[in-house]
């Protein structure tokens, strides 16, 4: 027995939840399938001793504009992430040193160079439509070579580069900054309207969510009701290339179900999980083989008290030669125990990945104890969230181009295949790689699938 809908949508994290949404809001017929148990994708939130953890994604920003207009929409509220006090940086010797608003404290040679190459950034992202980013009028040329040749054509300063390339590579791309072009790193500033946003702490990592921000999914799936099914890992998806008005049947299971349209809002190296007939074209597998996850493990530490805050620190805490290159308090609104968030990205996940779970702690606690002293050494809660062991995610925060992928393969990513679309924030341009992304993604799929021609 085949069931019919007016759209299927693979997939019930943000992206896909939100173009159910709002093609429901359209009064179309439509039908969510997720492979998880849950919703939310790359949000969750877990509890360990009675407090609550964000595992995935969890600020938001003031440039977020379409995630906190949803917000706004669903009745969900945040609060400031708190940021009174001194910030610290541990330099390349390992000492932890004090320093006031946003200036590092860095020999003055080094400190004018990296607000020169945060200018350099600017200028070239805002050159740069972050939804075409293979537009760019300097594209070919930037990516042909890794960030990390081009911040060494740029400065000769070791450790201005290694600041620099902190807040793109292991900060935001998780991956080494030999591994990506310097365009992807153009487009990651672009992304969120410069590169000063993304050095400015206070502004990137601005407020969170009463309740988490999986509380976003978790409002949508509730909006949709049974249109959302679990549990149900999408096998197979045919259609006619001789009649592609005619839609496609996805098989889950051992059901065939039938719709006018199909998204796959899934990250673009998910979709070879399911198989297509006819298959997609070339370019499009090329181009979905090209992109690959970075790799992150987000560390968070609970205390009897925000012991920092004693001292006159914030918590934020930066040190590009550290095993936790920024930590964060993250201590919860109402809460009277206090939270630290650290992550360990690229590389030094691959190193510390390969530790059994004891040893890791050990390590990652000592860095914690780098910025913070002893009293860090003594959690009362310690939890990982480690994606890239997990098969129906892969890594973290979002997929992103080797070198020469982006203007080789980015447009292929945007194009549907019959009766197929495609999207999640993965290939977002504001907001690339975060949930407003998603929620932006979300909605140009559901205007393409309503025929809107502008969204494209």
């Amino acid at each position: 027995m085949t069931s019919s809908y007016d759209t299927v949508v693979v997939g019930a994290g943000v992206t896909g939840l939100m173009t159910a949404y709002r093609l429901t809001q359209a009064g179309q017929r439509v039908l969510v399938l997720e492979a998880r148990d849950r919703v939310g994708g790359r949000l969750r939130t877990e509890s360990h001793h009675d407090s609550d953890f964000e595992i995935g994604g969890q600020w938001v920003s003031p440039d977020q504009t379409a995630l906190i207009g949803l917000l706004e929409e669903l009745g969900l509220e945040t609060y400031a992430r708190y940021r009174e006090g001194d910030s610290l940086y541990v330099d390349r010797a390992g000492a932890a040193l004090r320093f006031a608003g946003e200036d590092l404290p860095l020999e003055e040679r080094t400190a004018k160079e990296i607000d020169r190459l945060i200018g350099v950034l600017d200028e070239l992202a805002a050159d740069m439509d972050p939804d075409r980013p293979w537009n760019h009028p300097r594209a070919e040329e930037l990516d042909h070579v890794t960030f990390g040749q081009w911040l060494e054509q740029q400065c000769d300063d070791p450790e201005a580069r290694d600041n620099v390339a902190l807040y793109i590579g292991p900060a935001m791309l998780t991956k080494p900054v030999w591994s990506f072009s310097a365009l992807q790193a153009v487009l990651m500033a672009a992304s969120a309207g410069s590169f000063t946003h993304l050095v400015d702490a206070d502004f990137i990592l601005d407020r969170r969510v009463i309740g988490g921000l999986a509380s976003v999914p978790a409002a949508l799936a509730d909006r949709l009701g049974d249109r959302v099914r679990l549990g149900a890992d999408v096998e197979r998806i045919e259609w006619d290339p001789t009649a592609p008005d005619a839609g496609a049947d996805v098989q889950v299971g051992g059901e065939r179900i039938h719709a006018d349209r199909v998204v796959l809002a899934l990250p673009p190296t998910h979709v070879q999980r399911i198989r297509i007939a006819p298959e997609l074209p070339a370019e499009h597998r090329h181009a979905r083989e090209h992109q690959s996850f970075g790799l992150v493990i987000k560390v968070q530490v609970e205390y009897a008290t925000p012991f920092w805050r004693q001292h006159g620190l914030s918590g934020t805490g930066f040190g590009p030669y550290q095993l936790v290159h920024e930590v964060y308090d993250n201590t919860l609104h109402d809460a009277t125990k206090g939270t630290l968030v650290g992550f360990v990205s690229d590389v030094r996940a691959d190193e510390v990945g390969r530790l059994d779970a004891g040893e890791r702690q050990e390590r990652i606690l000592a860095s914690l104890a780098a910025y913070f002293g002893e009293e860090a050494l003594h959690p009362i809660t310690y939890v990982e969230s480690d994606w890239q062991h997990q098969e129906l995610t892969g890594g973290a925060y979002a997929t992103s181009f080797d070198v020469g992928g982006l203007t080789r393969y980015g447009a292929r990513l945007h194009e549907p295949v019959g009766p197929l679309e495609f999207g999640s924030s993965d290939i977002a341009g504001l907001g690339f790689q975060h949930v407003d992304g998603a929620v932006r993604m979300g909605e140009r799929l559901a205007a393409r699938v309503l025929g809107d021609p502008t969204a494209v």
